[in-house]
């Protein structure tokens, strides 16, 4: 088939947002009957799944102190359960297990759930948390635990298998994705609406265009002219604002203990659910006893056949490098800025045996070979921004929320159809201007 010249629509990027983007557009239009997915092309310079989507943790919560988070995570969860097959998701629940520092906030969280009933237990006291984290892990032994929140609903998917269903689906619509193609630059009209794709293969007349370009955002914000430094609001003091850098890279801290991954399976046999621990109490190292911190620390957690063993992570830390100099191409271990630290096994693999006994003594089974996590490009207040730039260029830059959040796509593609989302509406590029900020928890995460 000849290289496109024109096509209504061209979305960048075949991740999770450029795909889901694409296939629930293509099923708009058809149900409209104002088009077809064949007026659909997504283009993305390497392949499917081929940046960030391929090497997530791919986890699927809702478990978020913000409620306009939480109520985008509810959604996405549904669209998730709608086909778990193709999706390739196991709905096999999330834990957040805190200690008395976060157990307001997680009350918060558990309350609001029940609000949008979202289906979730919650756990108070420590010695209640211990008997209820005993009765699915016989060796459960994390001390300073007050709290546990355990989502029924979420769990994970298997990313890069989810993905090529999701481009099944897509393609199904007559949507066409095309891989080797790198953008160059995005033209305006006189009107200063895009009107034109600039690639390596040519160019592409297009009437709309949507970037889901995950860590490359950087990229595309500058083809699009916005500044590289943006004024923020102090929500709790309206005559105070900043002058902040719009984008900052975190280096995404993951990994693979190389153990069968049903050494995790629960006291009844059956998968566990995605496990994740915020504490206070000091940890020490499982292979000498020394002190790791003493500092808040957390991780997250689950068996995975796709990874091969328990895959999972801890909390980032920031790339300090000007936003310029930070190579995100190619995407993988060979990039000097896919930074896994060098502490990170030692105080992952110790983590999980201050959690559990059963990870005792497995530090010389981590795959330090695998890549995972990379860089994230987080915004000023670590949330996303879902917003429409020129008139018509849709730009989902997701702070490294992205592979949970499938139903992202479904409401920008009823957006492009002339349907404004009340979901999307906290996620708008005005919000740092106007101080209309995200609240803050007391998790060690950015992202929560």
């Amino acid at each position: 088939m000849a290289y496109p010249t024109k096509s209504p629509y061209v979305i960048i990027g075949a991740g999770i947002h450029g795909l889901s983007t694409a296939y629930h557009l293509a099923l708009e239009l058809k149900q409209r009957g104002t088009g077809t997915g064949e007026d659909i092309i997504v283009l993305d310079k390497a392949g499917i799944s081929a940046g960030a989507t391929g090497i997530a943790c791919g986890v699927i919560r809702n478990n978020y102190f913000q409620p306009a988070m939480r109520e985008l995570m509810a959604h996405s969860v549904e669209v998730w359960e709608s086909d778990p097959q193709a999706y390739s998701y196991h709905p096999v629940g999330y834990m957040q297990i805190s200690p008395e520092s976060m157990h307001e906030d997680v009350a918060s969280i558990y309350q609001q759930q029940q609000a949008i009933n979202y289906e979730s237990s919650f756990i108070e006291g420590e010695k209640e948390c211990m008997r209820y984290m005993r009765d699915i892990f016989h060796d459960w032994r994390a001390q300073g635990i007050t709290s546990v929140l355990h989502e029924k609903r979420g769990g994970y998917a298997n990313n890069t298998k989810a993905m090529y269903g999701l481009a099944a689906k897509a393609e199904a619509q007559g949507v066409r994705i095309i891989t080797g193609v790198t953008v160059t630059g995005l033209r305006q009209d006189n009107e200063g609406a895009i009107h034109r794709v600039e690639t390596n293969r040519g160019d592409i007349d297009t009437q709309y265009v949507v970037i889901g370009a995950g860590p490359w955002v950087r990229d595309f914000w500058k083809m699009l002219d916005q500044p590289e430094t943006i004024t923020v609001k102090n929500p709790q003091d309206g005559s105070v604002a900043v002058e902040v850098p719009m984008w900052v890279y975190w280096s995404l801290q993951e990994g693979t203990l190389g153990v069968d991954p049903n050494l995790q399976k629960t006291n009844d046999g059956k998968m566990p659910p995605v496990i994740h621990v915020d504490s206070d109490a000091p940890l020490y190292s499982d292979t000498d006893g020394a002190l790791i911190t003493d500092s808040m620390w957390g991780i997250y957690y689950k068996p995975d056949f796709h990874f091969g063993g328990i895959q999972g992570g801890a909390a980032p830390f920031i790339v300090d490098k000007p936003v310029d100099q930070i190579a995100v191409d190619p995407y993988g271990p060979e990039s000097p800025d896919f930074i896994v630290g060098a502490d990170f096994a030692h105080m992952w693999v110790s983590a999980l045996a201050h959690c559990q006994e059963r990870f005792s003594n497995t530090l010389p089974q981590y795959k330090n070979e695998e890549p995972s996590g990379g860089i994230g490009c987080f915004t000023p207040d670590s949330f996303p921004v879902f917003d429409t730039f020129h008139g018509n260029c849709f730009v989902i830059a997701d702070s490294n929320h992205g592979y949970k959040m499938l139903g992202v796509g479904k409401l920008v593609a009823q957006e492009l159809c002339g349907e404004k989302s009340t979901l999307l509406e906290p996620f708008r590029f005005s919000r740092y201007a106007q101080g209309k900020l995200h609240p803050v928890s007391n998790s060690p995460f950015p992202w929560s």
